[in-house]
């Protein structure tokens, strides 16, 4: 990053309000480059925006952050990422650091410690709220974190399938978005049921909203 310049910040959230606060908060110190609302527009705006650092929010439509992270890291584009999200269970934390977040940052704290996890992003280290610090650090010492987490059993195309489920496609539709048969949608959708040990579209959907996929 050159640093005669204001680092450039993308926003990834699809809640309007959330994003209009965050743009105040950070105009101070940031430059904005863009606001997005889905995963994918996130993945995509990361590759044509480039900046220097996104904040995410965990859960959006489409993808959700994580994956959308997953995504970035695949493609080669080590762009820092700190979330910021609602979900206060210490596995989202886990997950997002596990996928390599650069912070993981709780939204009513946001006025007090967003700017220093941005700040910390972009100097290289990690920041995790101190909230949910403890609880991970104990789950790392433990080895417990990844084993409790389910969706961990499922491949990167299932949990896209998953969060598609959840929010209400059909598998023509998924079949579409995710340029794959039909008849594999429905696959995926068969292998999900079974590794997570559902038994009904009602099961999956209420897997998705506990896990953070979709909101209620």
């Amino acid at each position: 990053m050159n640093l005669s310049r204001r680092p450039r910040v993308l926003i990834a959230d699809d809640h309007l309000l959330v994003a209009e606060a965050l743009k105040s908060l950070l105009t101070p110190e940031f430059d904005l480059v863009g606001v997005v609302e889905e995963g994918r527009a996130l993945v995509e705006a990361a590759g044509k925006l480039c900046p220097d650092v996104i904040v995410s929010d965990v859960t959006m439509p489409n993808l959700n952050g994580i994956d959308a992270l997953v995504q970035l890291r695949q493609s080669g584009n080590r762009v820092p990422v700190v979330f910021l999200t609602m979900h206060r269970d210490a596995s989202f934390a886990r997950r997002a650091l596990d996928a390599g977040a650069s912070g993981f940052v709780l939204k009513h704290s946001a006025p007090v410690e967003l700017v220093v996890a941005l700040r910390a992003a972009l100097a290289g280290q990690t920041y995790l709220t101190p909230q949910l610090a403890g609880e991970v650090m104990e789950a790392m010492k433990q080895g417990t974190a990844r084993a409790s987490d389910p969706l961990a059993s499922l491949t990167a195309r299932q949990r896209d399938t998953l969060q598609l489920l959840a929010e209400g496609c059909s598998a023509k539709e998924i079949a579409t978005k995710l340029t794959i048969s039909t008849r594999t949608a429905e696959f995926h959708k068969y292998q999900i049921m079974e590794s997570l040990g559902l038994h009904s579209s009602t099961e999956l959907i209420h897997f998705a909203i506990k896990h953070g996929l979709v909101e209620l």
